[in-house]
């Protein structure tokens, strides 16, 4: 009898008939080919439009530069704004599974009308020539109706596709759990090899081709990585979806304001929690008490009005594990406000060091080929790729023989590596242009379309950044999910996620405050349509004092912050 037990994983998944997952058949790296093939496939849709939208706005929209910069960081943003949707749906009610099937066919609708609209007469619209079009009213309409369809279908498949993924591997088993860590780094190469394709092959596609074709080899992208994810079907394991998490945090705040002149006994074990060794939260574990935020262990102290029934009103009394629940996301809060600052650096991959390489001589060496100047984050994508294996396979077990530590650094050891060197990839970005600038000046070459610097100087700062992910983004990424109580996981890696939207907005914000102020007396500003009159530079030298600032406060929040215990088994 304890031997069938043991061929069936203890963290509370079930196989796609919703019988529990037989280990032997089901998750572990037999299902994740097909879900990594999903989010490769996904992220090449993706990052075929996000690479060179910018110019889309600019050439094919007609916008000003700070306009399609600002068109750019909010469509962006709004990408990272709508997985908290995806991830609500996943977490409550639909599941993981079901959750990314749903939203993949919206993503697909958003990527046809997208191609549509830069094919079909009518919804093309008239350009003169190559880079100067006069569209409609209309057309620019179903052109954001498009792109903001493919931000709600992106959106909610972000935050389950990690999470899914990790959700292949048994937190009660020590030989399938070692291997989790190692998940999020491929998982994250993936997306870089999709990103690879999209930025050196469909960028070009794109600028020489047509629009059409650059779009619509994305769209069959996504078509091909909703295949790749069905195709696993039968061998996932699946997390019962625990019931609103909304709903539970509500409840804790309510209960503990209805008793805010109660007093907390001493005695910790006084405070309410089921008799079973199993959650009353579908799909949790138990958590241990913690000391710090104790105004919400009110809501589990038992007074003589609760007449305590099982199940308890949840509104008036709350177990232990559900103020547990909101004391984790009370202390994620500060770390992921971090990550605000760090996406607002990596969101200038995708516009002001594109604006920077269309003033840059695009040439390969001596040849007629050009590379388009969105192009250059390929740089980017293969520092990960080299990154990713060198963290992997090098790093952590040289650093496991120091620190002793299973993962070699913390996550948070590695996420405030990733500030640090992210810092630098600013510095690069504005020495560069001032060089450019200089160049401008020396030949009162102010009107020159094209400055004689070669685009290639951009590689620095491109690679930086590439290294700067591999350590905060893939570390902030582990560490939500870790430190995510487990019926909440699809929410927390949500909640990661918007970092790099208000990253985006932040940037939008900042152009604005930017361009209002160094505009006045009818100066040209720091960013205007033709670089060559502005100062670019000092955008990127407030990116790095931001930087530098943020990187002090993660220290504070690190230093501070206390990890999640979780005890007893799921359900």
């Amino acid at each position: 009898m304890a031997e069938d037990q043991d061929i069936y994983t203890k963290d509370g998944t079930i196989d796609h008939r919703g019988n529990p997952a037989d280990k032997r058949t089901t998750g572990t790296w037999k299902a994740c080919p097909y879900i990594l093939g999903n989010e490769c496939c996904e992220r090449l849709a993706y990052y075929g439009m996000s690479s060179n939208i910018v110019l889309y706005f600019s050439y094919q929209l007609n916008e000003h530069s700070t306009t399609a910069a600002k068109n750019q960081s909010n469509w962006s943003g709004t990408c990272y704004i709508t997985p908290l949707i995806g991830a609500f749906l996943a977490d409550a009610y639909l599941g993981r599974y079901w959750t990314i099937a749903l939203f993949s066919i919206i993503y697909v609708i958003g990527m046809t009308l997208l191609t549509l609209t830069a094919s079909v007469p009518g919804l093309k619209p008239t350009c003169i020539s190559k880079d100067v079009c006069d569209p409609t009213g209309t057309q620019v309409a179903v052109g954001f109706l498009a792109l903001y369809l493919v931000a709600l279908g992106t959106g909610g498949i972000k935050p389950c596709v990690s999470s899914y993924g990790a959700d292949q591997f048994d937190d009660a088993d020590e030989n399938e759990k070692k291997h989790k860590s190692s998940f999020f780094n491929w998982f994250y190469l993936s997306i870089n090899i999709g990103a690879l394709v999209a930025a050196s092959v469909l960028v070009y596609i794109q600028n020489n081709v047509s629009w059409a074709w650059g779009f619509g080899i994305p769209a069959v992208a996504m078509a091909i990585a909703v295949v790749s994810f069905f195709s696993g079907t039968r061998l996932y394991r699946n997390q019962k979806p625990g019931g609103s998490p909304l709903t539970r945090l509500c409840q804790v705040i309510a209960a503990s304001l209805k008793k805010y002149k109660v007093q907390v006994p001493a005695d910790k074990s006084l405070l309410y929690e089921t008799a079973d060794a199993e959650s009353a939260i579908q799909g949790s574990r138990k958590l241990d008490h913690t000391k710090d935020f104790s105004f919400f262990d009110k809501a589990a102290v038992v007074v003589d009005s609760d007449k305590v029934k099982e199940p308890a009103d949840p509104w008036k009394l709350c177990t232990v594990t559900q103020v547990e629940e909101l004391k984790a996301i009370i202390r994620l809060l500060p770390v992921w406000a971090t990550g605000i600052v760090f996406s607002t650096v990596y969101n200038q991959m995708g516009n002001m060091f594109v604006l920077q390489g269309e003033q840059m001589d695009a040439y390969v060496g001596n040849s007629n080929f050009q590379i388009p100047s969105a192009s250059l984050s390929i740089f980017d994508t293969i520092s990960v790729i080299i990154w990713v294996p060198i963290y992997d396979r090098i790093i952590v077990p040289t650093a496991r023989k120091y620190t002793g530590h299973k993962n070699g650094i913390t996550q948070l050891q590695r996420m405030g590596i990733g500030l640090f060197i992210s810092i630098f990839s600013m510095i690069s970005a504005g020495i560069l242009e001032v060089e450019r600038l200089n160049y401008v000046k020396r030949h009162n070459s102010y009107d020159t379309k094209k400055v004689p610097i070669s685009i290639f100087w951009q590689v620095p700062q491109y690679f930086i950044i590439g290294c700067a992910e591999v350590f905060t983004f893939i570390g902030q990424l582990e560490f939500f999910y870790d430190q995510a109580p487990d019926s909440m996981r699809s929410m927390c890696a949500a909640l990661s996620l918007t970092t790099v939207a208000l990253g985006n907005y932040l940037s939008s914000l900042l152009v604005t405050i930017v361009t209002s102020i160094s505009t006045k007396g009818g100066k040209a500003g720091w960013i205007p349509d033709n670089l060559n009159y502005g100062h670019l530079q000092n955008f990127f030298w407030l990116l790095a004092v931001l930087s530098v600032l943020n990187l002090i406060a993660f220290l504070f929040v690190a230093k501070w912050y206390t990890y999640k215990r979780p005890v007893g088994t799921l359900r």
